[in-house]
């Protein structure tokens, strides 16, 4: 796990070293453990280093047989299998599980990320083709950007690294910002910076003499619909599915543990790492005191102490929000204003004083059909369907000067490029959530709240192996008794006596809302202040949003908060200084 950067100038002339300085700096909160350059024949890379892997000998770049380059983000968990069974004469010369990607790449060529299990983000300079390939992992767990410019072509883990090194003015782009409002995350290969995109989840980018001139894709889901299969022959292939992927996911050099919530996927993943493990388990679990939403902590506790793990509360408070707010929106520069970023970022910075690696169950509601909008889309209209995130906050409340027009047409566009013949209404459903909604919400707020604190997390449910089996599970083992995941549950039912595997889904909540609520007045004055928001709302409206108490009023306030922090750190260029009143207070710096 670390961060990676690099350039193709178009000229084929030595990259800067100032600008090469300048990718490596801004990446150095990714990895604290060492950094590593390249630079040949026009091709500049940087490196920075989490060491998991090979602590001692698996600094990068990594080379290969013939001088290939390498520098990757993430981890690939079948690298023992791929030394042992596909490059058992390979002449590998570290223990790293990066290395074997060179090795297919020779053989394979950009081929190569169709034999990897993992996260991953990599590039991967071969001077003989004087090419560079870009590959991200199908699910999109590892992110990575890129601009191209007439002078060369660039790329990085996060956009921030980019604008601090000069390759790209800092502009808005309008049609994700509206997204950003209504669907609290951005779609497709456009980021919310005017010339500066996302490879796709799955992609894999071929580039020479600075410029794109090839681009493949791996698809994370099977291309095609439900297969058959029984409950008990389905219950037997999951266990050994569930073993199999947290066993490789825990490989590692240093100490790991798990976000424990009172939810079905993590308390698989704690089951299957208790199976595993001979030392109890280091799980840690939010908790939101003198709240009155739903906490997770005690039902999470007694079944951490059911499975005998070590169980750490992480208590996190209205003065947390207010103190540490405008530090969090300064680490999601591809912005998701998901209230969750408030306690994974807490989370995060307490696990990371005790391990370097942590498990958690994102995926499980994609995979396994958990949410319950699923069962309402795939409804007749007649029996209470109802479209895929039909309205915003913002619609039709008069808030916005303009509300945006095109906000669904990123989500509309995955749907139909997920509607594959075959695939059932509700495998259509899930496939789009992976594309987008996963991949671009779930999955940027875990990478960047952890990253902030040099924590790596890996994902057990978002593995090919879990993806295949779980995506094309007949829809009655999905969606019964009224429930979600309904195979997971039994799985559940089985190996965890007295586990509520058939409580009702309560979701993960945090109580934003309810401190807004408590400061509405003075923050709504800030805010409508602010000159983000004055360009985009009426002063009045906003003002009055934050007086409101109703849910969906709350959540537009929520998110103007959210871009008036964002925009002053990512667009002004505004370092965070103090608790959200005193930043929003001097709106200029």
């Amino acid at each position: 796990m670390c961060g990676i950067a690099g350039v193709m100038m178009a000229d084929g002339s030595m990259p800067d070293a100032a600008l090469l300085d300048r990718l490596e700096k801004a990446l150095l909160h990714r990895g604290p453990d060492g950094t590593g350059r390249y630079v040949r024949d026009g091709v500049g890379l940087v490196h920075a280093r989490l060491a998991i892997i090979d602590l001692t000998s698996g600094d990068q770049p990594l080379f290969g047989p013939r001088g290939c380059a390498l520098v990757a983000n993430g981890e690939i968990y079948n690298y023992i299998e791929l030394r042992e069974r596909e490059l058992p004469d390979a002449d590998l010369h570290t223990r790293s599980d990066c290395e074997p990607i060179l090795h297919l790449y020779d053989r394979h060529g950009t081929d190569a990320a169709r034999h990897l299990r993992g996260m991953y983000a990599f590039a991967l300079h071969d001077p003989d083709a004087r090419s560079l390939t870009l590959a991200r992992d199908p699910f999109g767990i590892k992110q990575l950007y890129y601009v191209e410019t007439p002078r060369c072509f660039a790329f990085a883990s996060e956009p921030q690294a980019l604008i601090a090194a000069g390759l790209v003015d800092v502009e808005l782009a309008r049609r994700p910002a509206g997204e950003l409002l209504q669907l609290q995350f951005t779609t497709g290969a456009e980021t919310i910076f005017a010339g500066i995109r996302r490879l796709l989840p799955g992609e894999t980018l071929s580039v020479t003499q600075g410029r794109i001139t090839g681009r493949t894709m791996l698809a994370a889901l099977p291309a095609e619909g439900p297969r058959p299969v029984g409950e008990t022959d389905a219950l037997r292939r999951l266990d050994d599915i569930l073993m199999d992927s947290v066993n490789v996911h825990q490989r590692a050099d240093v100490p790991y543990g798990l976000f424990l919530s009172s939810g079905i996927d993590s308390a698989a993943i704690l089951t299957c790492m208790t199976r595993l493990n001979t030392n109890p388990v280091q799980a840690y679990t939010a908790c939101f005191p003198k709240t009155g939403v739903h906490d997770e902590y005690d039902e999470a506790h007694k079944l951490a102490k059911a499975m005998g793990a070590h169980h750490v509360k992480i208590e996190v408070t209205a003065t947390d929000f207010w103190r540490l707010l405008p530090k969090i929106v300064a680490c999601v520069d591809d912005p998701t204003a998901d209230y969750a970023i408030v306690p994974t970022y807490i989370l995060a910075r307490e696990a990371a004083k005790d391990l370097k690696v942590i498990l958690c169950g994102e995926g499980g509601d994609e995979i396994f059909a958990g949410y319950g909008r699923y069962r309402r889309q795939i409804r007749p209209w007649w029996l209470g369907g109802r479209q895929r995130r039909r309205t915003g906050p913002f619609s039709g409340r008069g808030i916005l000067y303009e509300e945006p027009k095109d906000w669904r047409d990123g989500i509309v566009a995955a749907e139909a490029a997920s509607a594959l013949p075959g695939r059932s209404k509700l495998q259509i459903a899930q496939a789009a959530d992976c594309v987008d909604w996963l991949a671009h919400g779930l999955l940027v707020k875990l990478d960047r709240c952890l990253m902030a604190h040099g924590l790596e997390g890996r994902t057990p449910l978002l593995d090919p192996v879990v993806g295949d089996f779980g995506f094309c599970l007949p829809e009655d083992l999905k969606l019964a008794r009224g429930r979600g995941k309904y195979l997971m549950r039994r799985w559940l039912e089985e190996h965890v006596p007295n586990a509520p595997a058939f409580a009702r889904k309560k979701g993960f909540t945090v109580p934003v809302g309810d401190w807004i609520a408590t400061q509405g007045e003075k923050l709504g004055l800030l805010v409508a202040n602010d000159p983000a928001i004055q360009a985009i709302a009426s002063a009045d409206a906003v003002k009055a949003a934050f007086s409101g108490r109703d849910r969906h009023t709350l959540e537009a306030a929520w998110r103007l908060l959210f871009f008036a922090l964002w925009h002053r750190r990512h667009i002004r260029g505004i370092a965070p200084d103090g608790d959200v009143f005193e930043c929003l207070a001097h709106p200029l710096g």
